[in-house]
């Protein structure tokens, strides 16, 4: 027999059948939020996994688009490779989680979210993220949880615990929290310029809600969670850390540590590797170790010279940016360009622009979100760090700095109306040494006002690290972690945002959760170092966005016309449309509603493009002058063209202020003619003149 767990969340009932599916994993959760069902199971391998020195976890948050009534577009019916949406929402469920596994555990676990039906009003994405968060208490996998989800969004001032798709989309604020009944574990916020006080409001508010779910939690654990079970402690040996020390003193450590060059810290560690390497030759299973063990070591020293001693790697204080730079304009011919260095840390950003055609398509859940009109895209090849490793595209955290960095700039991106373009900006990773992500955010900005994007505000964006102790007081913030700090630290905190508030936050964490005092420091020391970025790196490169797009970006006038004329311009199978192109050489866009968008890079072309569609969509009256083309010779007249797929007739008599014999006389196929419009003939055809052309 299965049993069911409900309670009442954010006013709809979520309930949670348990034992009656996916018997054979650890622990399964068949999870129903309002008409959302999401299956959800855990699976844990039997033995550790040979030679890894991290915790094999999997999380994976599949799409069917059954669930929202789809067939999947394309040529292959069936779900490809995981979409961005799947990618973000696992790198989600995976960031609060991992923490609470044991550190030396080494077995394969496996989080699996199958989404099998969405109702708009519960976003399947926080049933998964409640169901791995069951599936894992109630297995016998070892984990110190349950950890629990809310999302908040905000509507005219007004928080929504747990909001619909369509509040989700539309409000001001898009904001995921994980807590333990604790601590706060993982903050993902999108927001419109948030304040950091109205933000911090909303964590908290996100807070309360998880500590009544997780009561919820520990009620079913209670009832049928499963012992845990036993596994190999992969921990380094006491007496193997012991004898290290013995052989390489603390000091030996700190100084081999203690550089702002990454390359010379590599160096140093190599050396004193290489040493160990030596004493430990005959000492196979410390051999087999060393790697793993030197790195606690390195860990320990750096976390010590920080909390206790209030040093930094690199010499830095604890609120000090690394060295800063800025460029515009370092790519030719692209549409704009930026690169900006912290350190280190050096992104180079282009960005491009489109007609809105080129917008891209999303096939995916949500039926409101189907095209994407900005996109950017970050990529992290291996040079950037100094190793070598074939590229095989992007993989889950380079989707997910791209996705941070889309986030941050949205808020400030103008609307289709002000700047009918589609946008795609590209971060390129250049060298790295902590944050590139927030170093892309800002390079991204500067790239957006080089292409003459009109943003409204300015954005930068910086990560806070922790380095904690033993007790909860016993802490200290680094400002501009880099890449030893964010490895040896206990949280990376990113916040992007303008003058006046927060546009996207990031933060994940090593340990068992964050205190208020720590969450409210970081969001402050992110805040004083955004508007320093700004002040004095960003402004002096490029302060405003350029008056218009440059040279070899494409330029756009837009006209409306009639609705019910849309036909009249595109023609029988596109006929007229794509003459209108092949003549001129632009892109034209018409949407539903009568906006034509004409796309080019001449503007002559480009208004001779405008005059056709005018043409062609104008009532004609008596009196109008054209210029058209003869496209027909007739013994009775000529017709001229005087837009694509519109045609008015000559008649012989009107050709010469003359008499003429035959219409050869005067005109012949190819010429262009001044002609004024008679209004229309017996058969309701377009008569013209050209003799009564002077009198108008």
């Amino acid at each position: 027999m299965y049993k069911t767990y409900s309670m009442e969340l954010g006013g709809h009932t979520l309930s949670v059948d348990i034992n009656r599916v996916g018997k054979q994993a650890n622990g399964c959760a068949f999870m129903h939020y309002g008409d959302t069902t999401v299956l959800c199971t855990a699976t844990a391998s039997e033995k550790p996994r040979d030679g890894i020195d991290f915790f094999p976890l999997s999380v994976e948050y599949e799409e069917k688009l059954y669930a929202a009534g789809k067939i999947p577009g394309g040529f292959n019916k069936r779900e490809g490779k995981a979409s961005e949406n799947a990618v973000l929402t696992s790198r989600v469920i995976d960031r609060p989680m991992r923490p609470l596994f044991p550190k030396d555990y080494r077995n394969d676990v496996t989080l699996d979210c199958l989404v099998m039906s969405v109702d708009p009003e519960c976003r399947p994405e926080l049933t998964a993220m409640l169901g791995a968060s069951i599936a894992t208490s109630i297995s016998d996998i070892p984990f110190d949880g349950p950890c629990a989800m809310t999302q908040i969004g905000l509507i005219n001032g007004e928080f929504i615990v747990n909001p619909s798709q369509e509040d989700w989309k539309n409000g001001d604020l898009k904001l995921t929290v994980a807590s333990t009944e604790q601590k706060v574990m993982m903050i993902e916020a999108g927001a419109n310029e948030v304040p950091e006080q109205t933000m911090i409001e909303a964590i908290y508010k996100a807070d309360a809600v998880n500590k009544e779910i997780i009561a919820f939690i520990k009620n079913i654990v209670a009832e049928v969670g499963k012992p845990k079970h036993s596994y190999t402690s992969c921990a380094i040996p006491d007496e193997m850390f012991a004898k290290m020390k013995e052989l390489v003193p603390v000091e030996e450590m700190e100084k081999a540590v203690f550089t702002d060059e990454k390359q010379v810290r590599e160096e140093n560690i190599r050396q004193i590797t290489a040493k160990l390497e030596e004493a430990f030759a005959d000492n196979e299973e410390w051999l087999a170790i060393l790697g793993e063990a030197i790195y606690q070591y390195e860990k320990k020293t750096v976390r010590k010279m920080i909390l206790k001693d209030q040093k930094r790697p690199d010499g830095r204080k604890i609120t000090e940016i690394r060295p800063l730079a800025a460029e515009v304009d370092i790519i030719p011919r692209v549409h704009g360009s930026a690169m900006f260095t912290r350190g280190q840390t050096q992104i180079c950003n282009v960005c491009t622009l489109a007609p809105l055609s080129e917008v891209q398509r999303v096939d995916g859940l949500d039926e409101n979100t189907t095209e994407k009109r900005y996109m950017h895209h970050y990529n992290f090849p291996s040079y950037s760090v100094g190793e070598t490793k074939v590229s095989r595209g992007p993989g889950r955290r380079e989707i997910g700095h791209g996705a941070l960095a889309e986030r941050a700039l949205l808020p400030v991106l103008p609307s289709e109306e002000e700047f009918p373009y589609a946008i795609r900006t590209v971060s390129e990773t250049f060298e790295s040494n902590g944050s590139t992500s927030m170093a892309s955010t800002c390079a991204s900005c500067m790239s957006l006002m080089a292409a003459g994007v009109p943003i409204k505000k300015m954005v930068a964006g910086i990560s806070c690290g922790l380095v904690t102790g033993e007790t909860d007081d016993d802490f200290i913030l680094l400002t501009d972690i880099q890449g030893l700090e964010d490895f040896f630290g206990d949280m990376d905190f990113k916040v992007t945002g303008t003058e006046t508030g927060i546009t996207a936050i990031q933060m994940d964490i090593k340990i068992h959760g964050l205190t208020k005092p720590i969450v409210e420091g970081a969001i402050a020391r992110c805040r004083e170092a955004r508007m320093y970025i700004m002040e004095n790196c960003m402004k002096p490169a490029i302060a405003a966005p350029r008056e218009s797009v440059g040279k070899y970006a494409p330029k756009i006038i837009q006209i409306k016309i009639d609705p019910e004329k849309i036909g009249d311009v595109v023609g029988q199978r596109g006929k007229t449309i794509n003459e209108i192109i092949a003549r001129t050489g632009v892109k034209i866009d018409i949407t539903d509603d009568g906006a034509v968008s004409v796309c080019g890079t001449e503007r002559e072309m480009m208004d001779k493009a405008v005059e056709m569609i005018k043409m062609i969509v104008t009532d004609f009256q008596e009196g109008q002058i054209f210029k058209g083309k003869v496209v027909s010779i007739k013994e009775f007249g000529a017709f001229i063209e005087f837009a694509p797929g519109k045609e008015g007739m000559v008649h012989i008599s009107k050709i010469a202020k003359q008499r003429i014999e035959h219409v050869e006389d005067v005109l012949t196929l190819g010429d262009t003619v001044t002609v004024v419009c008679l209004g229309k003939d017996k058969m309701g055809r377009i008569s013209f003149s050209m003799k009564d052309v002077a009198q108008q």
